[in-house]
């Protein structure tokens, strides 16, 4: 969905094989008529748990190349090792393109502290906005002048921004070093807008959020929630702890390597919501933190923006 959101230009419709519930609300299309339409590439839509390319797709997926199409994927599982893809695209001149590839030469971090100002998305589990947020946070800021660069850190976003580095891919002792690259010295009045990932609460994909905190040393960090989110999910024996908690959390840990770092105000994803309920959500948000709380798709994000250092 995120392509489709934020890259709709070159989104021209969707393949979906027997049983699929997700509907991103494009035309239906074979192979055959997307290439007829003038489409170049399939992406794979969907990053199951593990980043693996399921059996039943490699078929389908050949069959693309066959028609004349190229294969992109942000899966952990590269194209370019399934030998049945490789001969078909191949024999049809087409390309696979695996997204979820770090650079071949990450330094280890450096800890030295960079110009320019970075502002990363941290959040009280997965899947609650953060890529969303940036996104929306860097349109914020290029409507307001505001020098900004979106940051990509995982394979949608890189898709969306034609570059960056899926942070889950690197291997651990670089993670730091990584972001340092990802987010090079800059001139004083530019922004980073950084992509979080994972968080600091979940069991299986919390060293990658606290090295991505680290190498990033931001300068200011929006917390990421969603309504009605109390237990990690997927892990339901581990709780959300409560915000201001998550908060404190957040910030111990950035400050590491940026002691001024802070989180300045909540991003609140308040979907299966009414207007009104949302806005009660995040009125009771800033109640509970002290601080601004908006839901980017909602509300217009001037109190995230007013409110950076």
């Amino acid at each position: 969905m995120g392509l489709r959101d934020w890259r709709p230009e070159r989104c021209i419709g969707q393949y979906r094989l027997s049983g699929c519930s997700v509907d991103l609300g494009l035309p239906e299309m074979d192979f055959s008529a997307a290439v007829a339409a003038g489409v170049k590439s399939v992406v794979i839509g969907v990053a199951p748990s593990g980043g693996a390319l399921k059996t039943e797709w490699v078929s389908a997926l050949a069959e693309a190349t066959r028609a004349g199409l190229s294969v992109v994927s942000g899966l952990h599982r590269r194209l370019n090792e399934e030998p049945e893809l490789v001969k078909a695209a191949a024999a049809s001149g087409q390309q696979l393109v695996d997204v979820r590839v770090p650079p071949a030469s990450i330094p280890i971090a450096s800890g030295r502290r960079r110009s320019g100002k970075r502002l990363l998305m941290v959040g009280t589990d997965c899947c609650v906005g953060k890529k969303y947020s940036a996104l929306a946070l860097h349109k914020a800021l290029a409507e307001r002048g505001i020098a900004a660069t979106f940051r990509a850190t995982g394979q949608t976003g890189i898709l969306i921004a034609g570059g960056g580095i899926p942070m889950d891919a690197v291997v651990s002792d670089f993670l730091s070093g990584a972001a340092e690259t990802l987010t090079p010295d800059a001139a004083s009045g530019h922004w980073d807008v950084i992509e979080g990932q994972g968080s600091l609460f979940h069991p299986a994909y919390a060293a990658v959020t606290l090295g991505l905190i680290h190498g990033s040393q931001p300068d200011a960090m929006v917390l990421c929630h969603a309504v009605g989110r109390t237990v990690i999910d997927e892990y339901e024996d581990y709780p959300v702890p409560v915000l201001r908690e998550c908060i404190a959390q957040y910030e111990r840990a950035a400050r590491v390597t940026n002691e001024q770092s802070s989180v300045v105000c909540v991003s609140l994803n308040t979907e299966g919501l009414n207007d009104a309920e949302a806005l009660a959500a995040c009125d009771k948000v800033s109640t509970e933190t002290g601080l601004q709380c908006v839901d980017p798709m909602r509300h217009v994000l001037d109190p995230i923006v007013d409110v950076l250092p």
